[in-house]
């Protein structure tokens, strides 16, 4: 058996997971972050990128997760992980013509002249969006 550690991962909208895991890949600030049981107290900020965790199901299996996370932060306590995202999907829920519409339309916002707060929610949007088409396309069934 592996050691394990809890890992609750939390959307704005949902709660996306809350069981025991053994291994977690975070996109931070800082790159690819990796976090294992017992691992050392940690608070950092999460980036749009791809999540990836595994752990053992009901039956016994490993399985592995591949998700697609928006901005939001990690934090590691005495052997649980919290992740607090925007939004987290799995690949089969992604809408590939939809982030590329959305890639589109950001694109053409940052032409135009713009003041920096639509600049900084532009470029916010583009991120998730290219982070989106990227996950699809990497999703191996």
């Amino acid at each position: 058996m592996h050691n394990e550690f809890s890992l609750s991962i939390l959307a704005a909208d949902k709660p996306f997971f809350n069981g025991k895991c053994y291994s977690l890949v975070v996109p931070t600030v800082s790159g690819q972050y990796g976090i294992m049981a017992h691992h050392s107290n940690l608070i950092a900020a999460v980036v749009a990128g791809t999540l990836t965790f595994k752990y053992i199901d009901e039956q016994g299996k490993e399985q592995q997760e591949l998700v697609a996370v928006s901005q939001g932060l990690v934090k590691v306590e005495n052997n649980t992980v919290l992740v607090l995202v925007d939004s987290v999907e799995r690949p089969e829920e992604i809408d590939a013509n939809r982030a590329q519409q959305t890639l589109e339309e950001v694109r053409e916002t940052l032409i135009k002249k713009i003041g920096i707060r639509e600049y900084y929610e532009a470029q916010t949007r583009m991120a998730r969006a290219l982070n989106r088409l990227r996950v699809k396309r990497n999703y191996k069934k």
